[in-house]
């Protein structure tokens, strides 16, 4: 099983970029941030992927995510839904069989930092939603919070800038005690130079000095048949790059075997 995601900062910039990526990957979920679209100004030829069921949640050039799901993984379309929480487009869900996954694009909080916290602490209670409960839970997006100054390259730390602060910190490590795993750096522990977004002036990017704030959280059952996690850095012209997650599962439509077996 292949879970992948992407804040591509605007869908109808990198189309191109989004199905070759999508084409080549060929992830079981794909989940898309800032889309920065609405349904009606999707391209026709993203709506009608070939091979997935896609749906898009968002508005005119602000915020929004996104759910494709392989026909292969699941072949009857599912049913995509949003937590009560959802606010500005920032959360779409889909239910395949034992897992359940969330495509997540959390507010920046620059302008509105209540509102962000608002946001991570009902996240906190939705993954909480889930302990004990027999299901799988997978969250990927982009959590905007550094979650550690090593995942900061020295030269952008600063103690008081938000996506740093101590109390956004907090709520994310609240929703990993959930029973979660951050793939991203259980995979990779000693990588000092694991991030996903960079400013997009400078050649930050090129000399690699950026934060980590593209995660993909999952089930600690899930986590143990996790095979990669890998940040693909040189994919893409946003400021984000993909992350892609792979395991050693096999899962299709209503299948409750694996869930079961551990």
């Amino acid at each position: 099983m292949k879970l992948a995601t992407w804040n591509v900062n605007g869908i109808r910039a990198r189309q191109a970029q989004v199905q070759e990526w999508i084409a080549r990957e060929r992830p079981d979920i794909v989940c898309l941030q800032e889309i920065k679209a609405t349904s009606e100004q999707i391209p026709v030829i993203l709506c009608e992927m070939e091979g997935y069921w896609c749906y898009w949640h968002g508005g005119k050039g602000y915020s929004g995510v996104a759910l494709q799901v392989s026909k292969t993984f699941s072949p009857d379309r599912p049913a995509f839904a949003h937590p009560e929480f959802d606010y500005e487009n920032r959360i779409v869900t889909v239910e395949i069989g034992p897992l359940t996954a969330a495509c997540v694009y959390a507010p920046n909080g620059g302008k509105d930092f209540p509102a962000k916290m608002k946001f991570l602490q009902a996240m906190d209670q939705y993954a909480a939603s889930f302990e004990g409960g027999g299901r799988w839970l997978a969250m990927l997006g982009d959590m905007n919070v550094a979650r550690t100054d090593r995942d900061v390259h020295p030269k952008e730390r600063k103690p008081r800038a938000i996506g740093q602060l101590p109390e956004e910190r907090e709520v994310i490590e609240r929703i990993l005690s959930h029973g979660l795993v951050d793939l991203g750096r259980a995979v990779d522990p000693d990588n000092d130079g694991l991030f996903t977004w960079w400013a997009p002036w400078r050649n930050m990017r090129q000399r690699n000095i950026g934060w980590r704030l593209d995660y993909v959280m999952v089930s600690e059952a899930l986590a143990a048949r996790t095979t990669s996690c890998p940040v693909q850095k040189d994919v893409g012209t946003s400021d984000h790059a993909p992350v892609v997650a792979t395991f050693d599962v096999e899962l299709r439509g209503s299948d409750r075997s694996e869930t079961q077996r551990l």
